[in-house]
Parts: structure tokens; sequence; C-alpha cells
């Protein structure tokens, strides 16, 4: 028996934010930092990875202006 499994989505949310010092350089909008989720489904069924990540967008048009890796402590 095979079976096939393909990547279906890859979704990114914001879970939290708040204002950064600086402007965008594409609009000349805002920036805030942002508190960012990645999940990876495979086969419309599960979850198969989630990480979380944390980048400075623009408030207005919503460009990446830079991620990084974020680590939190417990």
């Amino acid at each position: 028996m095979v079976f096939f499994c393909f990547l279906v989505d890859q979704r990114r949310t914001v879970r939290s934010s708040k204002p950064a010092a600086g402007i965008c350089s594409r609009c000349g909008g805002c920036a805030s930092v942002a508190d960012m989720e990645t999940a990876t489904r495979v086969c419309y069924l599960l979850t198969v990875h989630r990480r979380t990540w944390r980048a400075i967008i623009c408030t207005f048009c919503g460009a990446m202006l830079k991620s990084y890796r974020h680590y939190r402590l417990y």
C-alpha cells in the first residue's frame, strides 16, 4: 500500500506586537515588533511543525523588515 502525503499550507500568525522605533523603508509607515508563529500542515489534517519567531513589520503596508529567532526562557 502506497500513501502519498503532501504539504498543504503554511500559516503565519501574529501572536502579539508592540511599537518599535523606526520607520518602514518602503512606505514610510511605523514599525512594530511582533511575535510570529508559523504552523505547517500536511494532508489537511494535522499540524506537523510549529515555530515561534520575532519580526519587525510595518504597521501600514505589512512588509517584513527584519526577522530573527526568538528563544523563550522558561
